[in-house]
Parts: structure tokens; C-alpha cells; sequence
């Protein structure tokens, strides 16, 4: 890599060039990723692509008549001091917040090198055009502001947050919610039975940590590896795995701590109001997220976690 103070004029016009395409290209797939779900927003960066095409253009023109036809390919990785950016492709699927961070980034670190190569410019022409780039890439984010103005009108911007809310439904609380319930279901046949066959709490506690934990492992394992969210859009799957196994534990978890307490029927009354208040807030999950009627969100979780419940109670007194 080379330092940046030991590149001459033409390599820094070279560099920006590079800079300007690569920049260019970046905020074409931005724009492309978020144009299905956030149309409104894909267009602001369309204009922001727009605009960096401005710049490179500008900047052939210059080099043409200093240094000629031939442009040395000089990219940011040849030079240090410059931040290394997570290539857009691995970023799937592309998030409205961690998106406006990385294009400020870019405007940030963009101005930054014009005002740097500014100073060290000694032909008039080439100072006066970076100068003028970088004032433009200052006032690159008011402009994004005006475009955001433009484009974005109180109905797209309803129907951005309308598909900001879908994704966040199919990408966190979709996972989520089967973790919980899975954990809060499944765990609690094992976890009855062995505290109606023992009447033992600390064999109860035993038996339900362990479902819990091996129940939340193999669901994390099992949501992970059912895509990878490339066609779905369902989001990455090691994130999706994580809240799968998470809410899985918890939710076997819930109804497992009570019975740390000695008093066999004191931990047995707790628990079971616990089932209770966890079967109502997963009824309660479903009808504000999956638009499940609330009567009859509360009817299926609460007749399966019942059912459940009584093959529990039935294996441990058998």
C-alpha cells in the first residue's frame, strides 16, 4: 500500500476517479436492493447515484486535459488511511438504518479526501475542482434531504414504514414467536410430568431446564439451517437462528423457575399461573402482529397449551 502524501497529482486524480465509480456503484445497488420493498427511498439514491456520475465525469475531463487518455486504476485498498467497507452484495437484506449510516459514512470519509488532496494540489485546476467536490459532498447530505423531500411524500413514506413493519415481522418476530411458542408448549408435558411423577420441585426444575435449553439449541439449529434467506427475504439466517433459540428457552424457561421453590404446591400454583400468562402473551404476539383475531388467537395457543398441559399431568400420574 502506499501512502497517500507520496502520490503525485495524477495519482490522486486517478484515486478519485476510482473513488467516484466505486461510490457511484455502491449507491446503485442501495438503490436497487430497497427498490421492491422502499421505492420512495431507492429513487433518493438514484439522484445521490446521479450525482456521484457528476463527479466522476468532472474528473475525467480534468485528467484528459492534464495527463491524457490513459487512467492508471488506483483503488482505495492501494492506498492507506482509508476505512474498509463491508462489501454491499453481503449485506442481505439491506436495512433502512444500517443503509443511512454507510452512505454517511461515505459522504464523510468522500470529503475528507477531497479537502486532503485539495492541500496537496500545486496545478490550479486540479485544487479548484477538488475544492469545489468537496463543498459538494458537504452539502451532500442536504441534498439527499431534498431529493428525500421530493420523492418522499407522506404516502410513500407510509408505505416505506408499512414494509419496514413487514420485514421486521417476517425477519424477527416470525422466528421469534415460534421460539416462544415451541418453548412455552412443548416443555410442558416433560416439565409436569416429572413434577406430578416426583412431586419433587427440584426434579421438576432439573428435567424442565434441561428441555428448555436442549429445545432452544435445536430449534436455533433448525431455523438457521431451513434457509438462508437469499429468496425468502426472510433475513440472515444466524440472526434468525439466534432469536429462534433465545425465545425458545425463555419460553420454557418461564414456567421452569418456579419450581426453585421448596414448597412443592406453592411452586406447583406459581407455575401454572406462569403457563397462563405465557400462553395470553403469545395469543396476544399473534393478534397484534399476524392480525390473528384476538378470540381466536387465545382459543388455539391456550387449547394447545391445555392439551399439552393434561398429557403432562396424565404421564406423570400414570
Amino acid at each position: 500500500m502506499r501512502d497517500f502524501n507520496s502520490l503525485s497529482e495524477q495519482e490522486i486524480l486517478a484515486l478519485a476517479i476510482s473513488l467516484e465509480e466505486e461510490d457511484e456503484r455502491i449507491y446503485a445497488d442501495f438503490a436497487e436492493g430497497l427498490r421492491q420493498d422502499f421505492p420512495a427511498t431507492s429513487a433518493v439514491l438514484d439522484g445521490m447515484r446521479e450525482e456521484e456520475s457528476g463527479h466522476r465525469r468532472r474528473l475525467i475531463e480534468l485528467y484528459q486535459k492534464r495527463f491524457g487518455e490513459h487512467i492508471p486504476l488506483i483503488r482505495r485498498q492501494d492506498v492507506k488511511g482509508f476505512v474498509q467497507r463491508q462489501p454491499v452484495w453481503l449485506i442481505k437484506p439491506l436495512g433502512l438504518d444500517k443503509l443511512r449510516k454507510q452512505a454517511s459514512a461515505i459522504e464523510v470519509e468522500t470529503r475528507h479526501f477531497y479537502e486532503t488532496a485539495s492541500a496537496r494540489a500545486q496545478d490550479a485546476s486540479v485544487r479548484q475542482l477538488l475544492d469545489d467536490l468537496a463543498q459538494e459532498e458537504r452539502y451532500h447530505a442536504l441534498r439527499a434531504q431534498e431529493l428525500g423531500e421530493e420523492k418522499l411524500t407522506a404516502e410513500s413514506k407510509s408505505e416505506e414504514e408499512q414494509a419496514k413493519r413487514r420485514l421486521f415481522v417476517l425477519q424477527v418476530v416470525q422466528p421469534g414467536l415460534a421460539g416462544l411458542m415451541d418453548g412455552s408448549v412443548s416443555t410442558l408435558a416433560p416439565v409436569f410430568a416429572a413434577a406430578f411423577a416426583t412431586k419433587n420441585s427440584w426434579d421438576a426444575f432439573a428435567v424442565g431446564l434441561a428441555a428448555s435449553l436442549g429445545a432452544g439449541i435445536s430449534m436455533a439449529f433448525a431455523e438457521a439451517l431451513s434457509d438462508d434467506g437469499s429468496l425468502t427475504g426472510r433475513g440472515h439466517p444466524a440472526l434468525r437462528g439466534f432469536v429462534t433459540g433465545l425465545m425458545t428457552a425463555v419460553g420454557g424457561i418461564g414456567h421452569t423457575l418456579p419450581f426453585l421453590i421448596s414448597n412443592f404446591r406453592i411452586a406447583m400454583t406459581v407455575a401454572g399461573a406462569v403457563v397462563l400468562v405465557e400462553l395470553f402473551t403469545i395469543a396476544g404476539i399473534r393478534n397484534r402482529y399476524m392480525g390473528t383475531p384476538a378470540f381466536s388467537a387465545a382459543l388455539q395457543v391456550v387449547l394447545g397449551g391445555v392439551l399439552v398441559f393434561l398429557t403432562g399431568v396424565l404421564i406423570g400420574n400414570a
